[in-house]
């Protein structure tokens, strides 16, 4: 691959003394020795880099806990620039970690083709220390370093970071700062990657209908593909009608009866006026109030993937089958892994859906497992750091199996005994 046709990617993430993570786990985009599908892979550099990974292991084991600690270093550099005086950073180390313990996370990712390392950590819920380097020329540049409050310019930047300094507090992010308060464009790009290009989708939390409205609203093409791809899944879903439309709440339609003290508090504020309607060969049905459940989903989730594969994001998902079947799921992996050459979009997801474990979907080094240890303490590994495993293996039965870790081990003579209890 030539130089310049990726311009993101997430290379490796690591954390501690995060919820069940107490020792530090490292986890690796980066693929390994293996020559299958080596097709499907991106090189940068002279490594290799994978396209998608998926997460199993128990219920409790840390898959969840993981995604949070990774979703917890975008959202603190995103948003630490806004913390108020007095206003602790969020902290929740493991239960048996030593008292006052830090919190550990770093990143390496790859932005306008320049690889970056960016981490910090969080004692007694304020930052201790914190690091930016960048590698142009594949060399390593010091940005800045921090050690409490006290911010280490690199020989590049000795004079840049003033103002940013000026504004810094011991519960916000040098890096959240410096992206607001200095005209530094390697700054600028690493702080970009955690506010633009990390996507993390929890179905708990997060509603796209909106987002994906707004996207076919604008965009003929992500509405037309959308289309194609419920019919290609058997739903009888003909075409869409949607609106999106910004309005003065003070100017609603007649019917919507308001108090005239609420229109007068109200009548300079801006809300939005959602419409979708899904056809079908004889009808057509309002997707708010009468569409499926599935179809629901559907809606709210492809148009943002779609979105997320033409920017060439990262796409990071907690327990995907809890959004969509696993047919789906099945697709749009295979979508990730042969979109558009001049694209380089990711997707990490845990899931419990052992009929995605087909070697034939995944490398060994995208398959990653969670298991709690003797501390209830979350382990992380890959399917490469376990010997044994072929090439052409079962990794489907493999796994429920327990050959490689990861699942609940059921006490069988406890539900033998407890079967013959319940049946006299």
């Amino acid at each position: 691959m030539k130089m310049g046709e990726v311009s993101k990617m997430l290379l490796e993430f690591k954390c501690s003394n995060h919820s069940s993570i107490k020792e530090e786990v490292k986890f690796s985009m980066i693929a390994g020795s293996d020559n299958t599908s080596e097709e499907l892979l991106k090189e940068f550099g002279n490594i290799r880099i994978l396209r998608s990974a998926i997460i199993y292991g128990a219920n409790g084991s840390g898959k969840s806990n993981f995604i949070s600690a990774l979703s917890f270093m975008r959202d603190l550099v995103s948003n630490s620039i806004n913390h108020q005086p007095g206003q602790g950073v969020f902290q929740a180390p493991h239960k048996l970690s030593t008292e006052g313990a830090p919190s550990e996370y770093s990143i390496q990712f790859v932005r306008e083709d320049i690889r970056y390392a960016y981490g910090f950590s969080v004692k007694k819920n304020l930052i201790q220390d914190e690091y930016l380097y960048y590698f142009p020329n594949g060399r390593q540049v010091k940005i800045f370093e921090r050690d409490g409050m006290e911010i280490r310019p690199g020989d590049r930047y000795k004079s840049v970071f003033d103002v940013s300094i000026g504004i810094l507090k011991d519960n916000r992010l040098f890096l959240s700062c410096a992206a607001n308060y200095s005209n530094v464009k390697e700054i600028e790009e690493a702080f970009m990657f955690f506010n633009r290009d990390i996507v993390v989708f929890n179905p708990e939390i997060n509603n796209w209908t909106e987002y994906s409205i707004e996207l076919m609203q604008n965009n003929d093409m992500i509405k037309k593909i959308f289309v194609d791809i419920l019919q290609a899944l058997g739903t009888g879903v003909k075409d869409v009608k949607v609106k999106l439309e910004k309005i003065k709440l003070g100017d609603l339609p007649q019917e919507i009866q308001l108090p005239d003290v609420l229109k007068s508090l109200i009548g300079t504020q801006e809300g939005k006026i959602i419409e979708a309607k899904v056809i079908y060969d004889q009808f057509e049905v309002d997707l708010m109030t009468e569409e499926s459940t599935g179809v629901k989903r559907l809606f709210q989730m492809i148009c943002p993937i779609l979105d997320i594969l033409n920017e060439g994001k990262i796409l990071i998902c907690d327990e995907f089958e809890a959004s969509l079947h696993e047919s789906v799921i099945f697709q749009i992996v295979q979508l990730f892994q042969h979109y558009q050459k001049d694209k380089f979009a990711q997707l990490i997801f845990s899931t419990h859906d052992t009929s995605l474990l087909d070697a034939d979907l995944f490398r060994r080094d995208q398959v990653w497992f969670t298991q709690l240890n003797a501390e209830r303490a979350t382990d992380l590994y890959s399917l490469v750091e376990i010997r044994n495993v072929r090439k052409s293996e079962n990794l489907e039965k493999g796994y429920v199996s327990g050959k490689y870790g990861a699942i609940p081990m059921l006490n069988k003579m406890f539900f033998q005994e407890l079967e013959e209890r319940i049946l006299g």
